[in-house]
């Protein structure tokens, strides 16, 4: 019987069927953003199809998702180098709100979005899965296979983390 191989046209689109879902929203927990999970998910899709040979089978679903995970750090690394350089940047024009109200709401924007960074990736993703998905304990346990309390304590830690970033606003 010969072995699979993902250079398969068919077994490739199998893999896909298979983990495309799974690996979406795993980006979408990271990034918080659905183009961006998206664009993600489908660049480590052409990476994997790119090293179809290279990859075995069995192993192909851990190089699929770290390949993501890689990417998504990479594009991290990309923002902060923008943040600071359009930090380092004058200001744009004026709105017509005002502009108390304009520079509270960009600052705690930025406060919210740097503390969501800070947090560890595993309190980030029980976080998101939690607050943004709606998403209840056990059912973020099981897809992250991990105990209710290991859950408990990441979102805990995260909250915690949260209001102390958060205090002054």
């Amino acid at each position: 019987m010969p072995q699979e191989n993902l250079c398969n046209d068919k077994v490739f689109n199998g893999f896909y069927l298979k983990y495309s879902r799974d690996l979406y929203n795993f980006m979408y927990y990271k990034s918080g953003d659905e183009d961006q999970a998206m664009d993600l998910v489908q660049e480590a899709f052409v990476k994997i199809f790119q090293n179809c040979g290279k990859i075995q089978i069995e192993k192909a679903k851990s190089y699929l998702f770290t390949t993501a995970n890689n990417l998504f750090l990479n594009v991290v690394k990309h923002q902060k180098v923008k943040l600071a350089y359009a930090q380092q940047q004058p200001a744009a024009a004026g709105t017509a709100e005002d502009p108390q109200f304009v520079l509270q709401e960009k600052e705690y924007m930025e406060q919210l979005e740097n503390a969501i960074a800070d947090l560890t990736e595993a309190q980030r993703e029980v976080f998101l899965m939690n607050r943004i998905d709606g998403k209840k304990y056990r059912e973020i346990a099981e897809l992250l296979d991990i105990s209710e309390k290991a859950v408990e304590k990441r979102m805990m830690g995260a909250l915690k983390k949260l209001r102390s970033r958060l205090d002054n606003f």
